[in-house]
């Protein structure tokens, strides 16, 4: 007597997997609801104050361009032509839907369109900043793994001790070090500059490098020292000493049970990461000769150009909020823990 297989219609195949699909698209779903809820309130407070700080700063665009010995109806008719005489709600409510259609305002200084300046000054430090969280990460992820495998070993001690000292030097002695060493002694890279991708990308990378490499060095250190605390906190918990028992490898326990629980704090730690090396890259862009995001802050500040900083403050508002919900994706499909909380 013979018997058949069943066959595996395609509607039978559709019922396995759109359950599947649904938990995962519910996952999705979930996070961006929760960051949405968390982002209107956020940057609605954000803006109002970010707006609120021309009133307390006490600065005009009529003191900029005509000077300190500018006349009261000289001021007065310079802030007339800025909408500055009108009430702080309506000045603010006209700069904010400003805001939602992509236009920053105009610089008190040299009447040009913010966004496109911060437009050319972002495309140079978010390279910059991509390259070293990429860095970072490959590198961070490869140290605290070999520590975390092995522990209490001279490796470990080794990895520990290098991560401690990187952690605690300042970004622009690093690439002082990396411009004397590398661009200056054995002419590697170029000291200084910067070359758009459109370029070349071989002139792009060769220029972006060494910055790149100075800002690294404290995402490695964290990532580092998170990934190696959350894998060994992994390796003592009930999964894992059951799936010993059950004959499992170490590769597959590794792969299959430590890394994926003990991934979350790691990825965590990335969501502040990659913002603050955008804005804190100022001193960077100075030693390598950049005109990034962080320089055009810098400037601008210094210079007392408001709209200038207020398109700069909403702008790293974004950046914060739009990497904290990609870490948050990676998160919830990526680790287990994630999942049981959606």
């Amino acid at each position: 007597m013979t018997t058949t297989a069943p066959v595996v219609t395609p509607a039978r195949r559709r019922g396995v997997v759109a359950p599947r699909t649904r938990h995962a698209l519910g996952r999705v779903l979930g996070v961006l609801g929760r960051s949405a809820a968390l982002f209107v309130p956020v940057f609605l407070v954000a803006t109002f104050v970010t707006f609120a700080l021309r009133s307390l700063s006490g600065l005009s665009p009529a003191r900029i361009q005509l000077g300190e010995q500018a006349t009261p109806e000289a001021i007065r008719r310079i802030e007339a032509q800025w909408g500055l005489d009108q009430p702080f709600l309506t000045q603010y409510w006209q700069w904010f839907t400003d805001v939602l259609h992509g236009q920053l305002g105009t610089s008190w200084v040299n009447g040009a369109d913010i966004s496109t300046l911060i437009g050319l000054g972002l495309g140079v430090s978010l390279s910059v900043a991509v390259l070293a969280l990429i860095i970072g990460v490959v590198v961070g992820f490869l140290l605290g793994t070999l520590a975390a495998v092995r522990r209490t070993t001279p490796l470990d001690r080794a990895i520990t001790g290098f991560v401690t000292v990187i952690s605690v030097m300042p970004a622009f002695v690093v690439g002082i070090v990396l411009v004397t060493v590398l661009a200056v002694g054995l002419d590697l890279f170029p000291s200084a500059g910067y070359v758009p991708a459109e370029q070349g990308i071989g002139p792009w990378l060769a220029h972006i490098t060494l910055p790149a490499l100075a800002l690294s060095f404290d995402v490695i250190a964290d990532v580092a020292r998170q990934l190696r605390t959350s894998l060994i906190a992994a390796y003592r918990e009930n999964y894992v000493t059951g799936a010993v028992v059950r004959g499992l490898g170490p590769r597959r326990i590794f792969f299959g049970h430590v890394l994926r629980n003990g991934l979350g704090p790691a990825l965590a730690t990335l969501g502040l990461k990659f913002p603050s090396l955008v804005g804190a890259s100022v001193v960077t862009e100075w030693i390598f000769g950049l005109q990034g995001f962080g320089r055009f802050a810098n400037d601008s500040a210094q210079a007392g150009d408001v709209p200038a900083v207020q398109g700069v403050l909403v702008v790293s508002i974004v950046l914060v909020v739009t990497f904290n919900l990609i870490v948050n994706l990676v998160l919830a499909r990526v680790t287990p823990a994630a999942q049981r909380g959606v």
